[in-house]
């Protein structure tokens, strides 16, 4: 995992609605290895799923605009490039798995000609040849008998099957990075614990490098190596997987995993975290957890703290780290 595939610097995405400008992503920055999974979780409405759509560049102009920073992928900054080369590299080195698999299937289409598509646009290869490869494509997604289910229809299929035909689109042409939008959140907990461990499988044979959206704490201890703690669009802590949960230092990032119940112990009450993410229309001048973080300090109130590297790999935007 030592190659850069993914470098992302001070990205700053903002939706320019009558009542003001939302700034959805502000100021983020993180880079994906090579052969990696890197975890971006926060609450709903943090700035996740807007930071995929940004990297993708998919959205809906003019309302949203990506309005600073780089995207720079395999050393070119694909926000340098116009509409018909981003589509050259989108879905041929960058591909995207989103949460509902149906928002992504055409109901009125056999799921072999929906993964075909992708392969007759970037592969250029002919029809007798297009075959071969979707059905490689569902091979690669433990589709059991790919070449009778090349035939099926969406509704035919359940939903941990329609999310693995989402998949086999993504990976038909072998993308150098895979972002998958908590592709996991419509799973019953053993279809899920099948899907993780197909990512797994997959990294392994391909060295995809993958950014894994969720919110749940339970899958990014499962299945990714590095993880960034997103806040109302600003990242407030970063480290690999072990640290975060052994010695997280942010406040925020403590009160997540406080969060998450514990099934060795019986609690009375589940923790929670007081108070509401701020408003994107109108964010506070300091620290943006500074209204519900239990160790709020008056500069808090005031600035916004730096990010700091206390440790390799281990950066933290809070005051009170030094």
């Amino acid at each position: 995992m030592s190659d850069v595939v993914l470098r992302v610097e001070d990205l700053r995405t903002s939706f320019f609605t009558r009542v003001g400008e939302f700034k959805a992503v502000d100021g983020l920055s993180f880079h994906v290895n090579e052969g990696e999974t890197f975890g971006l979780v926060g609450e709903s409405a943090c700035g996740k799923s807007v930071t995929a759509l940004s990297i993708m560049r998919l959205l809906q102009e003019p309302v949203g605009q990506i309005i600073g920073g780089k995207i720079i992928l395999d050393g070119i900054d694909i926000l340098s490039l116009t509409k018909k080369q981003m589509r050259e590299v989108r879905g041929k080195k960058i591909s995207m798995i989103l949460q509902d698999p149906m928002t992504s299937l055409n109901p009125v289409y056999q799921v072999g000609d929906q993964i075909g598509e992708a392969v007759r646009l970037h592969q250029k290869l002919h029809d007798d040849k297009v075959e071969d490869e979707v059905i490689s494509a569902l091979r690669l997604l433990r589709i059991p008998a790919p070449e009778q289910r090349i035939h099926d229809y969406p509704f035919q299929m359940s939903g941990g099957m329609r999310q693995r035909v989402v998949g086999s689109i993504a990976m038909s042409c072998r993308p150098r990075l895979l972002i998958a939008d908590e592709p996991t959140t419509a799973l019953d907990a053993t279809i899920q614990a099948q899907y993780i461990a197909l990512f797994k499988d997959i990294q392994k044979q391909t060295g995809v490098a993958i950014i894994f959206i969720t919110h749940d704490f339970g899958v990014v201890a499962n299945i990714c190596h590095r993880v960034a703690v997103m806040y109302a669009g600003s990242i407030m802590e970063t480290a690999s997987t072990s640290t975060i949960f052994k010695a997280p230092k942010h406040p925020y990032t403590i009160a997540l995993i406080h969060s998450v119940p514990h099934l060795d112990r019986k609690d009375d009450q589940l923790y929670s975290i007081e108070g509401q993410p701020p408003s994107l229309l109108n964010l506070p001048p300091g620290c943006r957890f500074a209204p519900r973080c239990p160790e709020v300090m008056d500069i808090c109130h005031k600035e916004q703290p730096p990010t700091v590297e206390i440790s390799d790999g281990h950066s933290v935007s809070c005051w009170k780290v030094k």
